[in-house]
């Protein structure tokens, strides 16, 4: 297996192989020009999005700085919203679903190292997919490791640490993120903790 297949079967490998290299060289390329548009300029970011990830749903908008590893791996559904400093490491594929909001300095990991030092000092990294449903927002400066299924319908507090899978329907918070209650019917009639809608 070439090192680019062995990464993409979550089995060990080693980044600086020269076509890893190229590939994320190429990516952090097309990142630079994202990142140095006008903000004025969205539809040339757009188009740039579209070529670097794997797909894209319609109606997505990513706020620039944004970093990412390889952008092929990343797979966003319609309606995507991202605020500032978003980083993917996408050595493994991120599957996003529709209508999710992501919150400021989200960090998105798929890749990690051995616990051992002798195998880190090998250059050894692995990787696990990232599934997030649809209708999730994630609040800010949260960190998603490797692994990790968050399902449909749900909140993440600012500032979590995911490293345990989320079910469908739940707010989770804190580090590491637990689950604090289900969503409720009861939520329609409110927008911040006790704050009704009127």
């Amino acid at each position: 297996m070439t090192e680019k297949e062995k990464m993409l079967a979550s089995k060990p490998y080693r980044a600086f192989d020269e076509q890893l290299t190229k590939e994320r060289q190429w990516a952090k390329e097309m990142v630079f020009d994202y990142n140095s548009l006008r903000p004025s300029e969205v539809d040339k970011r757009n188009r740039i999005l579209k070529e670097l990830f794997g797909e894209t749903g319609d109606n997505f908008f990513i706020e620039p700085p944004f970093r990412c590893d390889y952008g092929y791996n990343i797979e966003i559904g319609k309606n995507f919203y991202s605020n500032y400093n978003c980083i993917i490491l996408d050595c493994a594929k991120v599957t996003i679903g529709d209508d999710v909001l992501v919150g400021p300095n989200v960090s998105i990991f798929t890749a990690g190292h051995p616990v051992h030092p002798e195998l880190r000092a090998q250059e050894y990294e692995y990787a696990f997919p990232i599934t997030i449903g649809s209708h999730v927002w994630i609040g800010g400066g949260t960190i998603i490791n490797p692994g990790i299924t968050i399902g449909d319908n749900v909140v993440i507090g600012a500032g979590s640490v995911v490293t345990k899978d989320i079910p469908s329907n739940i707010i989770a918070v804190g580090n590491p993120c637990r689950i604090l209650r289900k969503i409720t019917e009861a939520d329609k009639n409110k927008y911040f903790k006790d704050l009704a809608m009127e």
